[in-house]
């Protein structure tokens, strides 16, 4: 049996020019236990990519030239790990998401994904994948995101320091800016942003919603742009005689 473990972590101030209260993007860990019989246990994909690794930076494992892997939470010296990596893996293309349970540091998060999308590197969740909490983030970075059957995805709301999670705000404050400006930056429209953005906040800190691999490749599809209304003319040629 599983069970969720979510753990708070410190806040940082997102955005100068706004009061105080609003300067804050909060930091979430979804840390999963298995309470069966006996200690704690890897998951087999992840064991699987140790078996793989040709190097380690961190939570992320190199398995050849071309692909990386993450295998454990993101913290604030994830970004300069993925660097160092890129550095010495150039040809990098593909990073593998398997088992994830989020970030420490939201910025540092925000950060790492946007240095995935500068990089122009596909993310990919395989078969027995799990990406939870702030790495979901991370897997919307790729230039490219592909989801195998098997994989799973888990989003909750973040807490603050007081003790409040995202619906204790109004909807126009200045805390959710930087949520919903990321996710128009890996390409989502500013409805989507806050249709996915609601999504990862209708359920509370201490729960978490979970996804399959369909459910989750739903949210990757950009709305259709609602075709440009028509006016109608009546002809009146044909009432005249």
């Amino acid at each position: 049996m599983r069970t969720l473990a979510l753990a708070l972590a410190t806040l940082f101030a997102a955005l100068s020019a706004v009061p105080a209260q609003a300067q804050q993007v909060v930091t979430w860990v979804v840390v999963e236990e298995w309470t069966e019989t006996g200690a704690s246990r890897m998951f087999p994909a992840q064991a699987r990519v140790e078996e793989q690794a040709i190097a380690r930076y961190g939570p992320f494992r190199v398995l050849d030239d071309s692909r990386a892997a993450l295998v454990d939470v993101t913290d604030t010296a994830s970004p300069a790990q993925f660097s160092a990596m890129l550095r010495d893996y150039p040809a990098l293309a593909t990073l593998e998401l398997v088992e994830c349970p989020g970030t420490d540091d939201d910025r540092a998060n925000f950060r790492l994904g946007r240095m995935i999308r500068e990089r122009g590197i596909a993310t990919h969740v395989p078969d027995g994948g799990s990406v939870r909490s702030g790495a979901v983030e991370l897997f919307l970075a790729g230039a490219s995101r592909r989801i195998d059957d098997g994989a799973e995805f888990a989003v909750h709301s973040w807490m603050d320091e007081s003790g409040r999670e995202a619906r204790d705000f109004a909807a126009d404050a200045a805390v959710h800016d930087p949520y919903l400006a990321y996710y128009r930056e890996m390409g989502m429209d500013a409805g989507h942003a806050e249709r996915f953005y609601a999504m990862t906040n209708s359920v509370g800190f201490t729960d978490a919603k979970w996804m399959d691999a369909d459910e989750m490749r739903g949210w990757l599809e950009q709305p259709a742009a609602a075709p440009a209304p028509k006016l109608a003319y009546l002809d009146l040629s044909l009432a005249l005689p």
